[in-house]
């Protein structure tokens, strides 16, 4: 004879994988985007002196943090040298350095000093997508948060960036960026 609890909990992960399966066949994909202007050519918005203001909220809408960057990259045909720094309102400081290459026309992959394993980006039309596990720093460790990273080029000069960040496929935070280009 099966145990109740036990028949409860499978259950329960056969509902939450049928409810996840289906959010995920809505999501959106970058080629969505395909046919819709202005292109977003990654390395070529992101050469030179990029400046961004951000909110950071937690899991139901609450703005946590915010902050300014300063991002300056450098595309050398192949790859895109980016160097971003944080100032956060707490006074926090944080910079990071992204490689990214460009595979072909629609894919990048990217890594960082804090970023476990590769980024991949996929870009089409206005939109870029960048999926990668950050190690974010909490309370003196470091924790693998994954984000699902997303560009949208408005015009020549402005880009506005959403991230949702999940640990274990469950929402903890997201990320809401404006980029303004020199």
């Amino acid at each position: 004879m099966i145990n109740k609890k036990f028949f409860k909990v499978f259950l329960l992960i056969i509902f939450t994988g049928l409810i996840t399966s289906c959010i995920n066949n809505q999501s959106m994909k970058p080629e969505d985007f395909k046919d819709q202007k202005p292109r977003l050519i990654i390395e070529e918005y992101l050469s030179g002196n990029v400046k961004a203001w951000g909110i950071l909220q937690n899991r139901s809408g609450k703005v946590t943090r915010q902050f300014s960057a300063d991002l300056d990259g450098k595309w050398d045909g192949k790859q895109l040298i980016l160097d971003e720094k944080f100032i956060w309102n707490d006074g926090e400081i944080q910079n990071r350095q992204w490689i990214i290459d460009k595979i072909d026309e629609h894919n990048y992959e990217g890594t960082a000093g804090d970023v476990v394993g590769k980024a991949r980006g996929y870009s089409y039309g206005p939109a870029f997508k960048f999926e990668y596990v950050l190690l974010v720093p909490v309370k003196g460790k470091n924790i693998k948060i994954t984000f699902d990273d997303w560009i949208f080029m408005q015009d020549e000069r402005v880009a506005i960036n959403r991230a949702k960040m999940t640990k274990f496929g469950i929402k903890v935070a997201e990320l809401t960026v404006m980029f303004v280009k020199d």
